[in-house]
């Protein structure tokens, strides 16, 4: 057998490598369509409900609630016949205060905003109160927390009937 004859490849075996190939090009094509398709996708969504039931008025003591802070993103805070449910979003930078009850304050461990008990700024860099959600009574009594309507304080929002539920 020459060389020439050992070099080259006979119909068989061309077939067999052009097939391999044709199959690995495939498998590339259909890992990449399928990363790509993974991609256009969130991995999760971490939107909370933006209402929700929180209970009865009577379920609240005078001072701040925290049950709905990490489900919601709210404080139920009742102070002086009035029940409001406060954002829980600095807002500096987004951040999330702590409620510190020895204090009587939220406490923005990032960048050191502190608000009153009512939502009012009185230290640090935050240009403005936290923000209030709508709070209302259904027709069984509970109370609906709306955060799709918010009431700014530097707006004179605070003073809407929406913004606080007198109890």
């Amino acid at each position: 057998m020459s060389t020439e004859m050992k070099q080259s490849l006979n119909r068989r075996e061309f077939f067999s490598y052009l097939s391999v190939a044709w199959i690995a090009f495939s498998a590339a094509c259909a890992g990449l369509a399928t990363l790509a398709f993974r991609f256009s996708y969130p991995n999760v969504s971490f939107d909370p409900e933006m209402d929700f039931d929180a209970g009865r008025p009577g379920d609240y003591e005078e001072g701040v609630d925290e049950r709905w802070k990490n489900g919601y993103g709210v404080w139920m805070v009742k102070q002086e016949g009035r029940l409001v449910a406060l954002s829980n979003i600095c807002t500096h930078l987004g951040c999330i205060p702590n409620w510190l009850p020895a204090e009587l304050k939220f406490k923005c461990p990032c960048h050191g905003s502190g608000y009153y008990m009512s939502g009012v700024n009185f230290e640090g860099p935050a240009p403005r109160p936290l923000e209030r959600y709508k709070i209302s009574l259904t027709a069984k009594g509970t109370i609906l927390v709306d955060k799709t309507k918010v009431y700014r304080q530097e707006k004179g929002q605070w003073d809407n009937p929406d913004s606080f539920l007198s109890v």
